[in-house]
């Protein structure tokens, strides 16, 4: 009877401890689990930044050249032909006539970028604020932090007649953050933007009565 009784007893020992292990190595499970979500999580949004930065820079890539001013051409000259040798005269008398052509071109020219001034003008007028500017002045009206679909969302309504698209929206939005003229805040998964260095109201103009006695 000794005997057995110290062999139940052994065996009570080992299922204790081979239960201990097993709770052990269930929370040990538990936790890397929750450590694996947590660093996947963090590889979703990495990845979600790593586009729209790079859809920023080939946006900023395409917008170089057009933030330059075109150079306008000068008008081309009449080409001139060589005489033939052993005609002096005539090379004589197209050598005068071209010296006078750049002087009676220069009036033509000024005409011509005088009539261009006023179309660029008005084409400039008609075209109307850019969406940049659009999407400034909305996150500067607002509040509170908005997302790009509600931007969007507020963009087609205030502007029915300009297609407005959330992934455009969204690229202006991040370009905004990267000249730091608005920020952007992450929310779980959602990202908002709010508009950094609003302009602040001017001063009220002081009265007639205070500015005499001043």
């Amino acid at each position: 009877m000794s005997e057995t009784s110290a062999t139940t007893e052994v065996a009570s020992q080992y299922a204790a401890r081979v239960a201990s292990d097993l709770e052990s190595n269930a929370k040990e499970q538990e936790r890397i689990g929750a450590e694996i979500v947590a660093l996947q999580e963090q590889l979703t949004a990495l990845q979600h930044d790593h586009r729209v930065l790079v859809n920023i820079q080939q946006a900023l890539a395409g917008a170089a050249p057009a933030a330059g001013s075109t150079p306008v051409p000068s008008p081309r000259k009449d080409a001139v032909a060589e005489p033939a040798p052993g005609r002096k005269g005539t090379r004589a008398r197209k050598g005068g006539a071209s010296s006078q052509s750049p002087a009676a071109k220069k009036p033509t020219a000024k005409k011509t970028s005088a009539a261009k001034a006023p179309a660029k003008a008005a084409g400039a007028k008609a075209a109307g604020p850019t969406l940049v500017e659009l999407v400034r002045r909305h996150l500067v009206a607002q509040s509170e932090p908005r997302s790009a679909a509600e931007v969007s969302a507020a963009l087609a309504q205030d502007h029915p007649e300009r297609p407005v698209r959330t992934t455009v929206v969204r690229n202006t939005l991040e370009g905004l953050v990267a000249k730091q003229q608005a920020q952007r805040t992450k929310q779980g998964s959602s990202v908002y933007y709010t508009a950094i260095g609003a302009p602040e109201p001017a001063p009220a103009p002081e009265p007639a009565s205070q500015a005499e006695s001043k």
